[in-house]
């Protein structure tokens, strides 16, 4: 009788809990097992990557100093950048000082006259001569700008803009000096004859150099001084 409760009661209590037991096991076998796989691969592989033999420590080495060398390239190249900025501020601010004309002018000149290939020393002494850095200056004979383009050849160079576009900044002396290198490459390099065809037109400078003349009239002087 005893033995027949016993096993009801086992029946009735302990199989269910077992049962759940089971099932509790199930579920945590397989991330319990990965667990201790885990942690006995990453203590043979500390074993194994601190052994100064071991060609996975000489792996791990590798990658670090790969990554070490890439982060001071980048550094280095951060550095350089900040050098370089710091070296166009200084030209920047040494050109407004030097001409009397805000800064931010003075940045538009000495970027525009890089971006175009123009020594920005030369970009603004044209400047200077040419419009006194008045922006809306307009010559009698209808040259518009910082940089006194004639609207013809503003237009035939950029045939996109306006009359008004003349009176952009920017624009104005993108195309100026985009003129001014067009005609230093023309003239093969020769400073004096590009900047006489600047003021003068260069089919006049062309006419008169073909005629055995002198096409100077005292504006290349002008821009470049005692050169």
């Amino acid at each position: 009788m005893m033995s027949s409760v016993l096993v009801q009661w086992e029946q009735e209590s302990v199989g269910p809990l077992r049962r759940r037991l089971g099932g509790i096991w199930a579920a945590l076998r397989g991330p319990v097992l990965l667990m201790l796989f885990g942690s006995a691969m990453f203590g043979l592989g500390v074993y194994v990557a601190s052994a100064p033999w071991s060609p996975l420590a000489d792996f791990f080495v590798r990658q670090r100093l790969a990554g070490a060398e890439a982060e001071l390239k980048a550094r280095q190249g951060e550095l350089e950048l900040a050098r370089l900025e710091l070296a166009r501020m200084n030209n920047v601010m040494g050109y407004s000082a030097k001409f009397k004309i805000p800064a931010d002018l003075a940045a538009s000149i000495y970027d525009i006259a890089l971006a175009e290939g123009i020594d920005p020393e030369l970009g603004f002494n044209l400047v200077r001569v040419e419009s006194g850095f008045f922006q809306r200056a307009v010559s009698p004979k209808g040259a518009v700008g910082l940089a006194q383009l004639m609207p013809r050849t503003a237009f035939e160079l950029d045939p996109t803009i306006g009359y008004s576009d003349l009176f952009d900044r920017d624009t104005n002396l993108r195309l100026g000096f985009r003129y001014l290198r067009m005609l230093l490459d023309k003239y093969e390099g020769d400073l004096h004859l590009a900047l006489h065809a600047y003021n003068r037109g260069p089919g006049t400078v062309d006419r008169i150099v073909r005629e055995g003349g002198d096409p100077s009239n005292g504006y290349a002087r002008a821009v470049l001084g005692a050169q």
